[in-house]
């Protein structure tokens, strides 16, 4: 059943944790439960899973697990989350994001006494976003200790269809990165999941279950799901859609909009010409997009407090729209027409000390010798499009939705 708002077809979609809801959560019955969490594991009626299972009728929920951001949300990006009890529930809480890799994974010791392990995170689509890693980190361990692991599946947001990017190679993994995923990869956790349990050979007893109702090439304006931030740089569809190619302005020096309400749709800095910049990628011809000249001051990371100038990003036509290609054109502008102002993130990211950001983000150095060599955006992309191709192929024995 679906209704039409401003020309888009909208259907109710049910996700894995609503659907859990109405079969009572049976499926978890009798057992000791651990639960990956954040904000937006909530259900049609915003209860989240964490209350809804120290509720259910048999069911003990023994602990939480917060990713990168936390089981509620307060943290920032790239900011160790520490562990502590839910305020709300009075579980343990650990930690899953701290100041060493080796925190990214539950400790063995945690899992003891647990008889399932539940994920119920919204992902945005774009293999930057950590939270899909904490789950293939989590369902590692659990296969060791004999824990089954569920995972409550939700719509991607940027539809299930559409593809972009190379595929991370093997010198350039990270946790922004860890496995051989497209930028934008058109696959939702539950279905990420099952991938990586086959492809990485975890051997983790899984179990997926699917949203009802969501089509792949549903955006999520077409979900009739509220959008709940699930990271506080990530507020609404709008800046998931842009994201996988502004992301790569965290390896740079420019301000990707942080600290700004509309963080990623926006970027510059205090030393970039506006007009020099607008004119540069209108020579690009990008499709579906088009930008405006902007002005922001950041409230927090780069340039707190500094006036920047730079542009907006308006998705013109979100069907069309690249939004990796978009983001390349952009950061090469920004460095031809900043020399010796723009510059790259020298410092470790995401624990990796020796591989620049901007290629950890990009799974290649690729992009980055193009830009310092002036090679065309074809050229600086080449082979993408072909990795993308070979990965539609490999990704669909694990697809769950037509």
């Amino acid at each position: 059943m679906g209704s039409r708002e401003e020309g888009i077809t909208v259907t109710k979609v049910k996700t894995g944790l609503d659907v859990w809801v109405e079969q009572g959560f049976s499926a978890l019955k009798g057992k000791r439960v651990g639960a990956i969490v954040n904000p937006t594991s909530v259900d049609s009626r915003f209860r989240h899973l964490a209350d809804l299972l120290s509720q259910a009728p048999g069911v003990t929920l023994a602990a939480l697990f917060g990713p990168e951001h936390g089981v509620r949300g307060e943290a920032q990006y790239m900011v160790a989350v520490d562990e502590a009890k839910d305020r709300r529930t009075g579980v343990p809480v650990h930690s899953l994001y701290g100041s060493t890799f080796d925190s990214l994974s539950p400790r063995a010791e945690w899992l003891k006494g647990l008889d399932a392990l539940v994920f119920d995170i919204q992902d945005v689509g774009s293999r930057y976003y950590t939270y899909v890693y904490t789950m293939a980190l989590a369902m590692k361990v659990a296969a060791k200790a004999g824990v089954p692991f569920y995972v409550l599946d939700r719509p991607n947001p940027l539809n299930g269809v559409a593809m972009e990017g190379n595929l991370v190679g093997e010198g350039f993994r990270s946790f922004v990165g860890l496995y051989a995923l497209p930028n934008r990869h058109g696959m939702t956790a539950g279905e990420l999941a099952r991938l990586f349990n086959a492809q990485e050979g975890f051997g983790c007893e899984l179990t997926v279950v699917p949203c009802e109702g969501w089509r792949r090439e549903q955006f999520w304006s077409e979900t009739g799901l509220p959008f709940i931030s699930p990271s506080p740089n990530m507020p609404t569809p709008d800046t998931a859609l842009v994201y996988p190619g502004m992301c790569l302005g965290e390896g740079t020096n420019v301000s990707e909009g942080r600290g700004t309400c509309r963080p990623f749709e926006q970027f510059g800095a205090p030393w970039v010409d506006t007009d020099a910049l607008l004119a540069r990628l209108a020579k690009e011809q990008l499709p579906g997009v088009a930008f405006r000249a902007v002005g922001f001051t950041p409230t927090f990371d780069k340039y707190r407090g500094e006036s920047c100038s730079g542009a907006f990003i308006h998705v013109t036509d979100r069907r069309t729209f690249q939004p990796l290609r978009t983001g390349i054109a952009i950061f090469q502008a920004l460095h031809d027409i900043g020399p010796g102002k723009f510059d790259w993130r020298a410092d470790a990211y995401e624990f990796v000390e020796d591989v620049p950001a901007f290629d950890l983000l990009c799974g290649t150095d690729q992009v980055r010798r193009g830009i310092l060599e002036g090679w065309s955006l074809d050229r600086m992309m080449e082979g993408f499009q072909a990795q993308s191709e070979r990965f539609a192929g490999h990704r669909e024995p694990y697809l769950l939705y037509a």
